[in-house]
């Protein structure tokens, strides 16, 4: 199938493309290959996860009267619902945070208590993300200090905003009690939340831009919070998936100058027991797809294949990812 227009006018848009991507139609050859399903577990539909989800659905679909593999995209809870539904076969791959992806294979932080995942493999890596504070305006807060005593949305539970953010408060010393009252709001309930005066501030860990941190700096006056500081430069030094990022100036209302904070990046996993042909099927059709590919969001769009083998990836590659590296000359 050639792809056409696939280009994202506007983050929503963006979604919306994402979600039709998933159903399109793909040309069958007069013999086509016995079929096997894969399923993608993403994020919240306002994030980037699932907007990229579908992308790779759709090129991946374009393919498969050739290779045979069928992909479907879910909404999910975040990176660490993603990475328990894999170690449990309840989906196959997943998009996830750098810093989880570790924590999940070497079995430390929120997986201690399950062990190690050794199962886990890379696939490749895909854009880089901000931790994100948005507050109110009116609630005076323009560095994270400022936010104790307010209310704050922390995340999902079982996205990477809320674990990460539970790590950022341990090197600060704080808990859920500096705050006045916190909320475990989903990613798309977040900017509506706030613009209704229902929170103070909210949490994203997100490529930018983004349509929910432009939902609310648009609905109502809100500004970008800093994240940085002694202790947050201890965080990253001590942590090897962290790094410094900045959400630059002028990309949202309100926000003219550049905020300060830590970033990780996203990146595509599966499980050892994916097949090797599979897997090699997957990440050949986005490589080679990679204008395309591109085309959907503005936080894919410096991407380059060099970096997507290798960037951010802490675990090891797939076999059948590393087989098309290889091939391509990405890796030796």
């Amino acid at each position: 199938m050639k792809l056409t227009n696939f280009v994202s006018k506007s983050l929503i848009a963006g979604v919306a493309i994402a979600a039709s991507l998933v159903t399109a139609p793909a040309v069958m050859a007069q013999k086509p290959a016995q079929q096997q399903f894969i399923t993608i577990g993403t994020g919240g539909v306002t994030g980037v996860y699932y907007p990229v989800g579908g992308a790779i659905c759709r090129l991946v679909n374009a393919g498969r009267a050739e290779h045979g593999v069928r992909c479907t995209v879910e909404s999910t809870g975040g990176s660490i619902y993603n990475l328990n539904s894999i170690r449990s076969n309840e989906l196959d791959v997943g998009v996830v945070q750098s810093d989880w992806q570790h924590h999940a294979y070497h079995g430390t932080d929120r997986f201690a208590d399950q062990g190690p995942n050794k199962e886990l493999r890379a696939l490749f890596s895909i854009h880089p993300e901000a931790f994100t504070v948005i507050a109110r305006a009116d609630a005076k807060a323009k560095k994270f200090a400022d936010l104790k005593g307010k209310r704050v949305s922390i995340g999902d539970p079982g996205s990477g905003q809320r674990a990460s953010m539970d790590v950022l408060l341990g090197v600060l010393g704080w808990d859920h009690s500096a705050f006045s009252a916190t909320f475990d709001l989903k990613a798309s309930e977040q900017s509506i939340a706030l613009c209704n005066n229902q929170i103070d501030a909210m949490v994203y860990f997100v490529g930018h831009p983004n349509g929910s941190i432009q939902e609310a700096t648009t609905a109502c006056d809100s500004v970008v919070i800093e994240v940085a500081g002694a202790a947050v430069e201890k965080m990253i030094a001590e942590r090897p998936y962290y790094r410094t990022a900045t959400i630059p100036g002028g990309m949202y209302r309100g926000n003219a100058d550049d905020v300060k904070t830590f970033g990780v990046g996203a990146l595509l996993v599966g499980s050892a027991s994916m097949s090797d042909d599979v897997a090699y099927a997957l990440v050949k059709s986005v490589f080679e797809g990679l204008d395309n590919f591109k085309r959907l969001h503005p936080a894919l769009g410096h991407l380059t294949k060099e970096s997507m083998a290798s960037d951010a990836i802490t675990i090891p590659l797939h076999p059948g990812a590393l087989r098309y590296f290889k091939e391509a000359g990405l890796v030796k």
